[in-house]
C-alpha cells in the first residue's frame, strides 16, 4: 500500500464529522422529524398499515416489486411459526425478474403498466399451468414501489372520463363508491427524483388494473369452446389488489414477520440503495390530523400507523445546513441533479449519487490540486455521472493493493490516448481514500438520521432533544411505574396470545430492518453504520434498560414484505380471498428459486 498524501487528508476534512457533531445532528433531526410528522403534508405520510405481522399469518399471495431498474414478480407462501419461538417461514415460488427499459420510465405510464401487467400475467399463467385445480376467480396480490407514494382516499379523485358505463359484462364501471380507497389497496404516485418521469398524482391501482385487464376473460370469447390449456393462458383470473405500499414499508414488514429473537423488536425499516428512505410505527396523536383522516374513517380505534418518512426530501434538510454537513461538492452535485434541491439528504447518502460525488472530488483533487490537465484525465473523471457506485463497490472499495488497483483503473478508467499521465499506485491510493471518505460520511449520516428517527418515536432518548421536547406526562408516569409501553412494534406474540412481559430477561434490542443494494453489498457500509449508531447511543451514557439498536438484513424485503402485508390484511378487505383457499392453492407452486438482480444501486 502506497504511503498516503498528508495534504489529501486535509483536503477531505469537509467530509469528516466527529461524534459530537453527529450527536447534535441526531438531536436536531429528531426535533425536525417530530415537527414534520405533526405539520408536513409531504413528509411522514401515514400508511394504511396499522398493525405489523404477528408471524402466524399463513396463505399464498402474488407479490410484485417495481424497483428502480428491475421488476420482480413471485408467489409468496407464508408458512407461519412451525414452533413457538422459532422464526416464521416464507417460501418464494415462480419468481421472475425483468429489467425496466428506460423508455418505460419516461412519462409512459400506460406503456409501463401494460408491460407490468404482461409480466404479472406471465407468472400467473405459469402458476396455472402447473396447477391441477381449477383457476380461481381472482388472485390476491400486493405490490410495492421504490418511489414515493401517498395514501388517503380524499386524494383519489379520478378524471371524469373514467365515469362511464361498462362496455362489456366483464369490464368494471367506475363510480364514486368503487373508487374510494379501501384502506390498504390504493395509492397515488408522488413526484420522484429517481429516474421515473411518470405524471404526478397517477393512481397506481387503476393504472395496474388497466394494464392487466387485457389478460382477463373477454365478452367475445366463449370459455366453453376453448381448450382448457388455452383458457389458462388467455383467460386469466382477475387481480385483487389488497396492498399497495413502498419498499421501505415492505422491508419493515418482512423482518417483523420472521423476527423471533427474545427481547427483540423490529422498530424501523431502512432502505439504502440507489435512494434512501425509512419507515417507523408512529402514534396517531403525533401525526397531523388531516394526514390520518383516511385511517380514522376505516379504523376509528387505531392508535398507531406505520409512517413512510421520505426523509431525503428538502423539507427535512434544515439540520444538515445548520450543522455544516453540506459541502461545496454536495452543492455542485445537487445543482446538476435531475431535480436540483429536491432530495438534499439523498445527494449525500444515496447510491445513485455516491459515484458522482467521488468523481467531483477526484476531479478537483487531480485537476486543481495536482495540476493534471483536463485533457489528460480519464473521461469518466471529467464527464458527469460517468463514475458509478457499482464500480467503486466492486473494484475500489475492495482493493487492498494500490498497485493492483492502479492496473484495474488503467483498464476501466484509462486516460486519453494523447495523454502522458497514467495511473500510479499513488494516484490509485488517492481515489481509494476519496471513495472511503465519501462512504464513511454517508454511513455516519444514515446512522445519525436513524438515531434521530428512533428518538423522534421515543424508542430511545437523546439528551439534547429532550431539552426541547420533554417526555409527556403520561410517558413519565409510565416510566415511573416501570411499565413497558405497548406499541405497534410489539405485535409479535407467543402462541398462547399473551403479551410479552416487558423485557425483564435482559436488555431490549431494537431492530432496524435494512435492505437495498448499497447497504447489502457495498463493502463495510452496513458495519460502518452500525459502528456509528453504537457510538451515538453511548456517547451520552447508556440508554434506559440497556437498550441497543441493531441493523438486521431483510434480504429482498421489497417483494417478500409485500407478500407478508397481503397476508396481514387478509380478512380486513371485504371480499378478499380467504386464508383456507390460499392454503389450498399453496400446493400449486414450483420449488424455491434463488434471488437475483441485487446489483449495487439497482434497488431503492
Amino acid at each position: 500500500m502506497a504511503r498516503s498524501d498528508p495534504s489529501l487528508h486535509a483536503f477531505l476534512q469537509p467530509l469528516r464529522n466527529d461524534i459530537t457533531r453527529l450527536y447534535a445532528l441526531s438531536s436536531s433531526l429528531s426535533i425536525t422529524y417530530r415537527q414534520l410528522a405533526a405539520g408536513s403534508s409531504e413528509l411522514f405520510s401515514p400508511t394504511a398499515t396499522i398493525r405489523l405481522p404477528t408471524g402466524r399469518e399463513k396463505g399464498r399471495y402474488l407479490a410484485v416489486y417495481v424497483g428502480l431498474h428491475y421488476l420482480r414478480v413471485a408467489f409468496i407462501e407464508l408458512l407461519g411459526e412451525e414452533q413457538v419461538g422459532k422464526p416464521s417461514h416464507v417460501r418464494r415460488t415462480l419468481e421472475k425478474a425483468w429489467p425496466i427499459e428506460d423508455r418505460l420510465r419516461r412519462d409512459q405510464a400506460t406503456e409501463l403498466f401494460a408491460w407490468i401487467g404482461d409480466r404479472i400475467a406471465e407468472v400467473i399463467h405459469d402458476d396455472l399451468a402447473n396447477s391441477k385445480v381449477d383457476a380461481p376467480a381472482e388472485v390476491a396480490m400486493g405490490i410495492s414501489f421504490c418511489f414515493p407514494i401517498k395514501y388517503g382516499s380524499h386524494h383519489l379523485i379520478p378524471p371524469p372520463h373514467l365515469f362511464r358505463p361498462a362496455m362489456h359484462p366483464h369490464h368494471r364501471c367506475i363510480d364514486q363508491t368503487d373508487y374510494r380507497q379501501k384502506l390498504h389497496n390504493e395509492a397515488i404516485l408522488l413526484p420522484t427524483g429517481k429516474g421515473f418521469a411518470l405524471g404526478a398524482s397517477l393512481n397506481l391501482q387503476r393504472a395496474l388494473l388497466d394494464g392487466y385487464e387485457c389478460h382477463t376473460r373477454r365478452s367475445d370469447e366463449d370459455p366453453a369452446e376453448m381448450p382448457a390449456k388455452r383458457q389458462k393462458k388467455y383467460c386469466l383470473p382477475k387481480l385483487k389488489i389488497t396492498v399497495m405500499t413502498n419498499d421501505t414499508i415492505a422491508t419493515l414488514a418482512s423482518l417483523a414477520y420472521t423476527n423471533a429473537f427474545h427481547n427483540s423488536r423490529v422498530v424501523m425499516g431502512l432502505i439504502c440503495g440507489a435512494g434512501c428512505n425509512s419507515a417507523v410505527p408512529m402514534k396517531m396523536a403525533d401525526l397531523q390530523e388531516e394526514k390520518t383522516q383516511h385511517i380514522r374513517e376505516k379504523a376509528p380505534d387505531a392508535t398507531e400507523t406505520v409512517v413512510s418518512t421520505e426523509w431525503t426530501l428538502r423539507g427535512a434538510a434544515a439540520p444538515l445546513q445548520e450543522h455544516g454537513i453540506v459541502t461545496d461538492w454536495d452543492k455542485e452535485l445537487g445543482a446538476h441533479s435531475d431535480r436540483p434541491g429536491f432530495q438534499p439528504f439523498e445527494y449525500l447518502v444515496g447510491g445513485r449519487y455516491m459515484g458522482e460525488l467521488v468523481r467531483i472530488i477526484c476531479f478537483e483533487w487531480f485537476h486543481k490540486i495536482k495540476a493534471v490537465s483536463v485533457a489528460s484525465l480519464p473521461s469518466k473523471l471529467v464527464e458527469r455521472f460517468k463514475l458509478t457506485t457499482d464500480f467503486l463497490s466492486l473494484h475500489v472499495a475492495t482493493s487492498r493493493s494500490d498497485e493492483k488497483l492502479a492496473k484495474k483503473l488503467s483498464e476501466e478508467l484509462p486516460p486519453s490516448e494523447s495523454s502522458d499521465w497514467m495511473w500510479t499506485s499513488e494516484y490509485a491510493g488517492h481515489i481509494r481514500l476519496i471513495a472511503a471518505a465519501v462512504q464513511d460520511r454517508s454511513a455516519a449520516l444514515v446512522a445519525a438520521a436513524t438515531v434521530g428517527l428512533l428518538a423522534c418515536t421515543r424508542e430511545i432518548r437523546l439528551q439534547n432533544a429532550e431539552v426541547l421536547d420533554p417526555p409527556s406526562e403520561s410517558e413519565s408516569e409510565s416510566k415511573s411505574d416501570g411499565e413497558q409501553e405497548t406499541s405497534l412494534a410489539d405485535t409479535k406474540l407467543p402462541e398462547n396470545g399473551s403479551s410479552m412481559s416487558g423485557w425483564k430477561n435482559g436488555p431490549e434490542e431494537l431492530v432496524v430492518a435494512v435492505s437495498g443494494g448499497v447497504i447489502s453489498h457495498y463493502p463495510n457500509y452496513k458495519e460502518t453504520i452500525q459502528l456509528y449508531i453504537n457510538r451515538l447511543l453511548i456517547s451520552d451514557g447508556p440508554q434506559s434498560g440497556g437498550k441497543s439498536v441493531l441493523l438486521r438484513s431483510a434480504d429482498d424485503g421489497g417483494i417478500v414484505g409485500v407478500g407478508v402485508l397481503a397476508g396481514t390484511v387478509a380478512g380486513e378487505i371485504n371480499g378478499i380471498i380467504s386464508s383456507p383457499q390460499d392454503e389450498a392453492a399453496s400446493q400449486m407452486g414450483a420449488p424455491n428459486i434463488p434471488s437475483y438482480f441485487s446489483e449495487v444501486g439497482s434497488n431503492c
